[in-house]
């Protein structure tokens, strides 16, 4: 017994023995992120790229997809023994999506070792059969080419195959490109043409596919047959590929990892049998220690020498363990989830008469193999996020991997211990893991989306905007907030920060019989709105518009109010009250800065508007004055607030959450509901007061030159204000029109559009409205419309054209709405903040054209504002007459604060203000009512 015991125990330690070489410690594995770290280095560098063992492959991918691809594309995928064949149609709308169709073709081995002449053939072949059984014969699609090879590329349609791996051999391809191997083979077979735009490998299409979904993916990651990874890089450190500016993504190849012997130290004898037994000795050895292609090999080569040992098995080799390949890598990830029952059945299968005992040390055995795969993998990871936050400057980086392959997906614990590995190498990362769907197939019709619009990207590039960008972009708002709030800092501001006097939203004791004026632009509207309690709350109003002309918006300012109070007075001639004294609430939406509720000195203009005479003037007396000088009747003008503000007090009416405002429309402003303690312009400590942002001018102090484009610096010399409402300009419907002909004309003018022509339509000022831009991207007739707008500037567009300009609206439009989610984000975070809450659940008040009449906008605007700020809830509540109904609500709060003061509380506030009088020693200036609850 005691002999049988030691001999057990002498078994066990060499088995542990032979395991331990797959053991690597946590110094192990940093030394071998290191080294990665090392090797990524040295692929970039112009001098060390040749002699570098992990390549770093330029694929002239130079973005990942934002959301505004869509079109058909026909897709090939080749990367093993099976050649896909699809058609992938991105749509994009409500909700993007992405339909494909495939068929699956088998590549023979006497193919995939044959010649390059033989093996592209099949694959023309194969197309040909596809797009007969599609009926696309006659259809010229572009092309997406998925090789999951090793290429060199010099253009995103241009790759020299570097190599060949698993298990492929055709002669005459190494070194020539392949996509020039396929147009041949098209060619020779001559029954079709297609439009190669793009070759891809699987790793990048993995992580386009990912991006699709999730923004924050920057990194590709290939788990299965081989092993791969990609991500975006920095041009300035890719030092054999021209340029500096922005990013490129960067096919790393790092199955080859380790051809330099700086892997030794952790290889061993079996990975050096499976290497010398392969078809490319020396070469892959990363590849190979981590790839599913490779990892039952080792494990065979494991149980043959413990077999041989006498340690497995009663010491007998059967002929079918003898057999390469026989233990497939998927026998791994069953037996490591199976029981000891399950694991016999499978080694049965293969032959192998097994006992308890020797289950066990076979699962023992895959898990070693297995666990060691994943951590070097994990290794690498960290070494590349690593590389990533450092690139950036960032002291912590949060990043999205997209990972694809069969070991990633079916092992039972191949993520989990990549991922622990990765957290453990990389503490400063928050790195997420998100499944690609098919990123081979889709991947490559995104890229190659992607890539029809990279010859227009050169005009759009500064457009796109990262999420680090935007929360930067955040920031600097934030900071502006503050400045604007200061007592010290709101002069040189260019948020001012205006103080409204409104101090709370509607609580729906709110009644009466109001009169409500919006002025804002070329139309002037005028309402009566009624608020009564009979059962419930309800608001009755009737309006009429009229039209301000462009004489009067541009000449003297008695005249423009002139023309206001004649307005006022027809108004009330047709609603049969000029008898009567209602109280008045006046809309209007310019900067203006307030000492209370019915006074507000007009700070600049903006939307066009010249008046003289009017700026640094209370627009509260020039209507007053106006409305004297006619003496047909009489006006209580108890509140002024600008459009925004009545927004929020509209949509408070419906939800008394809402606490920000904003108009997204012809021009664009922001207020929020703020503590009265950081309002250093206005005495008091208590309370909150709604502050009008007028966030136009965000910018004007050259806060935002670095994301302008040439095309916003010529808006802004051709507009009536230069240098001035700079964020305005950039996001308004006032100016974007303006901004898509600008660089449609520019984009003409180089021959990306039109073939060149450039008509006089198209060079007027004003002929591409922001109308349009919503028009051209709604996703059905978008295209239609398109041809349509583009037709009666005199262009004749192709289908082309019209994909183009709607690509570039896309942009623009995109652009806007990822702007305003930065700084409504900044807002949010600040209401936040107040409240010192974890998380905010709160309620926007948004009105404007551009909002509610653009097909994405809103869509864009919320998606975006949800990734800025995680930790909220937010509910973005349409507003339903927010000028007119909003300047009601703040006259029927007013009205009703000026009736307690006259009432009930009338005497108890003559103490109050004794009081205060005596303690401050100011002199008791005689009040009106409408200002003592000011005061209050």
């Amino acid at each position: 017994y005691i002999i049988a015991s030691q001999r057990l125990e002498s078994q066990r330690k060499e088995i542990d023995d032979t395991l331990a070489t797959f053991a690597l410690s946590p110094t192990q594995l940093q030394e071998v992120k290191a080294k990665m770290r090392v090797e990524l280095e040295r692929g970039l560098k112009k001098d060390s790229h040749p002699t570098a063992s992990v390549k770093m492959l330029p694929t002239y991918v130079y973005r990942t997809p934002d959301g505004t691809e869509r079109g058909k594309y026909l897709a090939l995928d080749l990367g093993g023994t099976n050649f896909r064949v699809l058609v992938v149609k991105i749509r994009t709308g409500m909700r993007n999506s992405v339909r494909m169709y495939n068929k699956i073709y088998a590549i023979p081995l006497e193919i995939m070792q044959g010649t390059g002449e033989e093996l592209f053939d099949l694959i023309v072949q194969c197309i040909s059969d596809f797009l007969d059984y599609m009926g696309m014969k006659n259809t010229r699609l572009p092309l997406g080419f998925t090789f999951s090879f090793p290429c060199n590329q010099t253009g995103i349609d241009k790759g020299d195959l570097v190599s060949w791996t698993k298990g492929f051999k055709a002669t005459d391809c190494e070194g020539y490109d392949v996509v020039d191997m396929l147009r041949e083979a098209i060619k020779r077979r001559n029954e079709f043409d297609l439009d190669i735009v793009a070759i891809v490998n699987d790793t990048v299409g993995t992580m386009m596919t990912c991006a699709y979904e999730d923004p924050k993916c920057q990194i590709g990651l290939i788990a299965g047959t081989g092993s791969n990874v990609c991500y975006m890089e920095e041009m300035n450190n890719i030092e054999f590929v021209e340029g500096d500016e922005g990013q490129m993504c960067v096919n790393t190849e790092w199955g080859g990892f380790g051809e330099n012997d700086n892997t030794e130290d952790i290889r061993t004898r079996y990975d050096r049998e499976v290497d010398g037994g392969s078809l490319n000795p020396g070469k892959q050895r990363f590849e190979k220690m981590t790839s599913g292609m490779y990892l039952g090999e080792i494990v065979r080569q494991i149980l043959i020498d413990l077999t041989k040992r006498g340690l497995l098995f009663r010491g007998r080799i059967t002929e079918r363990l003898k057999t390469k390949g026989i233990f497939e890598t998927k026998f791994l990830s069953q037996i490591e989830r199976y029981n000891a029952l399950g694991l016999r059945s499978i080694l049965q299968s293969l032959g192998l008469d097994s006992t308890c005992d020797d289950s066990i040390i076979v699962k023992e055995v895959c898990g070693a193999v297995s666990r060691r795969a994943a951590q070097l993998c994990g290794a690498g990871m960290a070494a590349v996020v690593d590389k990533i936050r450092e690139n950036r400057g960032l002291d912590h980086l949060e990043i999205t991997v997209g990972v694809d392959g069969t070991l990633y997906k079916l092992h039972p614990h191949f993520s989990t211990i990549l991922k622990d590995t990765v957290r453990e190498l990389a503490p400063n990362c928050k790195v997420d893991f998100i499944l690609s769907e098919d990123g081979s197939g889709k991947g490559a019709a995104l890229i190659t989306a992607v890539a029809q619009s990279q010859a227009i990207d050169k005009y759009l590039y500064a457009m796109r905007f990262s999420d680090e960008t935007l929360r930067d972009i955040m920031a600097r708002f934030r900071r502006e907030m503050e400045n604007g709030l200061g007592r010290d800092t709101n002069p040189t501001a260019t948020v001012k920060m205006l103080p409204t006097f409104v101090r709370s939203i509607p609580d729906g004791s709110e009644k009466g019989d109001f009169i409500a004026l919006d002025l804002g632009g070329s139309n002037f509207r005028i309402l009566r709105v009624k608020v009564s309690h009979e059962k419930k709350q309800t608001v009755q109003m009737e309006n009429q518009i009229y039209e301000t002309p462009e004489d009067i918006i541009q000449g003297s300012g008695s005249r423009l109010f002139d023309h206001v109070a004649e307005c006022l007075g027809d108004f009330m001639e047709k609603q049969k009250i000029k008898d009567k004294k209602l109280p008045m609430g006046f809309t209007f939406s310019f900067p203006c800065a307030h000492s209370k509720l019915d006074e507000a000195v007009l700070l600049t203009w903006t939307k066009r508007f010249k008046a003289s005479g009017v700026e640094g003037m209370d627009v509260v007396k020039l209507l007053n004055k106006a409305i004297k000088k006619r003496g047909d009747y009489d006006a209580d003008i108890m509140a002024v607030v600008n459009d925004t503000v009545g927004t929020m007090m509209t949509c408070g009416f419906d939800d008394q959450r809402c606490e920000v405002g904003i108009i997204i429309g012809t021009g664009t402003n922001a207020c929020y509901m703020e503590e009265l303690r950081h309002i250093d312009m206005v005495e008091g400590d208590e309370g909150r007061m709604c502050i009008n942002t007028e966030w136009g001018a965000f910018g004007d102090d050259g806060t935002l030159e670095d994301i302008r484009t040439e095309f916003d610096r010529e808006i802004d010399r051709g507009s009536l204000n230069p240098g001035k409402q700079l964020f305005e300009k950039m996001v308004s419907g006032m100016y974007m029109g303006e901004l898509v002909r600008l660089i449609l004309v520019k984009m003409a003018k180089e021959g990306l559009l039109f073939e060149g022509r450039i008509t006089p339509e198209l060079l007027t000022k004003g002929t591409f409205e922001t109308k349009h831009v919503s028009a051209i991207e709604k996703s059905k007739e978008g295209l239609t419309k398109a041809k349509e707008i583009l037709t009666r500037l005199g262009v004749e567009p192709s289908e082309d054209d019209c994909i183009a300009v709607q690509h570039v609206c896309t942009i623009v439009s995109f652009r806007s709405a990822n702007l305003i989610a930065a700084t409504l984000g900044a807002i949010l975070t600040r209401v936040k903040d107040n409240k010192n809450s974890p998380r905010l659940r709160t309620t926007v008040g948004i009105d404007g054209s551009l909002y509610k009449m653009h097909p994405q906008y809103a869509r864009r605007l919320h998606k975006t504002v949800r990734r800025l700020v995680p930790e909220s809830d937010v509910r973005f509540l349409l507003s339903e007459s927010g000028s007119g109904k909003g300047a009601a609500m703040v006259t029927a709060w007013a009205s009703r604060l000026v009736g307690l003061i006259a009432g009930k509380y009338n005497t108890m506030y003559c103490k109050i203000l004794f009081n205060i009088s005596n303690v401050t020693n100011n002199k008791i200036v005689p009040l009106n009512f409408k200002e003592s609850y000011i005061h209050i």
